[in-house]
């Protein structure tokens, strides 16, 4: 593997900073020479698309990801229409930013059936696709930790994540690996390999004992029990060599100022992926 990734790679997640409106996030990493950025779609709609993309043009920053697309199972074929159709923003979106990544979280079963929702997943992500390939804009399937499935998403392994991926059979569609979520699964080396050059992002946080919060319960690298430089020496064997996304939600790390949460992250970054 090679030496810590150093700032180059470092992109910051907009929720890392969730106390940081899009401009101030936008300033907050010129300010702290962040050459990479990840919006999430509620802070890009307060600000406004034509001026987010003025800013972080104006700024010299470049988007690693839009976070996010997905949600698709749903009880009627109506929903699941809409749905689709607010992918089909959030991917126009990402293609006006120039995020050429849009991150999907899958989303629920909307009943008990998970196979079925799980069969939902792969039908609206297929759908998607070839709007995706017209705007250039790549999709990230990202599996979640099981504790999500009942409210988050209902993929859950790499190994899902890579079937979907491989059944569709695009160069579109990848998966993106976060510590968070795929840490304790046995099968990650191996996953990681399979996935190879369909890997589109690599988010980085801590698992701390004990969780308190489901939500807010990630820490800062170094806090908890992930081997994230392992894990970077394999998405690095596997082909990646992109930005790497911190992504933390923790109320602690928000009731900071933006500029001592970014210090904080910048320093853990460093010493710990």
């Amino acid at each position: 593997m090679s030496g810590a990734p150093g700032i180059k790679r470092f992109s910051l997640n907009q929720i890392t900073t969730e106390q940081w409106t899009l401009p101030e996030a936008i300033e907050g990493c010129a300010r702290h020479g962040v050459g990479w950025l990840a919006v999430w779609r509620h802070k890009l709609h307060e600000y406004g698309l034509k001026e987010a993309k003025e800013h972080i043009r104006d700024a010299g920053l470049s988007l690693s990801s839009l976070c996010r697309g997905g949600m698709f199972p749903a009880a009627s074929q109506q929903e699941r229409l809409q749905r689709i159709e607010d992918n089909r923003r959030a991917i126009d979106e990402a293609a006006e930013l120039g995020a050429n990544v849009l991150v999907l979280v899958c989303g629920p079963a909307a009943g008990k059936d998970l196979v079925e929702a799980r069969k939902h997943v792969q039908a609206g992500i297929e759908a998607i696709v070839p709007y995706a390939e017209q705007c250039g804009i790549k999709l990230g399937i990202e599996p979640l930790h099981p504790m999500y499935a009942a409210d988050r998403s209902v993929i859950n392994t790499l190994r899902q994540a890579n079937d979907i991926a491989e059944t569709i059979g695009t160069m579109q569609v990848g998966v993106i690996v976060d510590a968070f979520h795929v840490w304790w699964d046995p099968e990650l080396d191996q996953q990681i390999e399979r996935a190879g050059r369909h890997i589109l992002g690599f988010h980085v946080s801590d698992w701390n004992v004990p969780i308190t919060d489901m939500f807010k319960g990630r820490s800062l690298m170094g806090d908890g029990v992930i081997d994230l430089k392992n894990m970077r020496r394999l998405v690095e064997q596997a082909g990646y060599k992109g930005p790497i996304e911190v992504e933390i939600m923790n109320q602690s790390l928000w009731n900071l100022s933006g500029d001592e949460a970014m210090a904080k992250i910048i320093e853990r970054f460093d010493a710990h992926v």
